[in-house]
């Protein structure tokens, strides 16, 4: 059966604002086919670079070479798409080349761009990757305690060795979120309070690359 994504014109849907999705429908959504490439393997098209420090070039942050994303981590900051994506599966390859260090996958990015913006963090950190992050005030059923922005993954790290490349698989749902390291299942989030947005990677202290960045429609 054909599959469909929509792309929307405008910021994250608020679970429960139905008639205001309804509309967002009708005006601003339009077709974008099977299969996303959201990085094209030679340069930044379709990503907005965004550092809050304005003396700070990000191209000299955010770079490609041979196929790679290549990211210098200092300052902090992130790349995010220019368009806003509902109801997907994400897949990426990232890996740490000299060093574990910090960075995330922030989905559902909402609102202004700032450090850091409204979002769900899918941890890329070294031996943390898949804790979930709620940021600028989104929430899901599975974030009990609410001193602690965190929710750790379900399952010990199963990262690979410092250089190797890693694999995330992240599906967008409705109001869900799972995420998948290296094939293994390590979290999932329902009742989110976004559920659209753009998606981004975050510049965080230390140099991390990406490669293999690619969207696929659900239903």
């Amino acid at each position: 059966m054909h599959r469909k994504v929509w792309v929307s014109i405008g910021f994250c849907i608020v679970v429960g604002a139905s008639v205001a999705l309804g509309a967002a429908e009708e005006q601003g959504k339009q077709e974008v086919g099977e299969r996303v490439e959201l990085f094209n393997g030679k340069d930044l098209a379709g990503w907005k670079l965004f550092i809050p420090d304005g003396k700070v070039d990000p191209a000299t942050v955010w770079s490609v070479e041979n196929g790679v994303v290549r990211c210098t981590g200092q300052p902090p900051g992130y790349m995010r798409t220019e368009q806003v994506y509902g109801n997907y599966k994400l897949r990426f390859e990232w890996r740490w080349p000299v060093k574990g260090g910090n960075s995330g996958l922030l989905l559902h990015i909402c609102g202004e761009d700032e450090v850091w913006p409204k979002s769900i963090e899918a941890q890329l950190e070294d031996e943390h990757a898949g804790d979930f992050w709620v940021i600028g005030g989104t929430d899901f059923k599975e974030h009990v305690n609410k001193d602690d922005r965190r929710v750790a993954k379900k399952h010990a790290h199963n990262e690979k060795e410092i250089g190797e490349w890693n694999t995330m698989e992240v599906v967008c749902k409705g109001n869900t979120i799972r995420v998948s390291v290296n094939g293994l299942l390590q979290n999932e989030a329902t009742e989110v309070t976004v559920t659209e947005g753009y998606i981004g990677f975050q510049s965080e202290g230390a140099p991390i690359e990406f490669r293999n960045i690619v969207l696929e429609p659900l239903k």
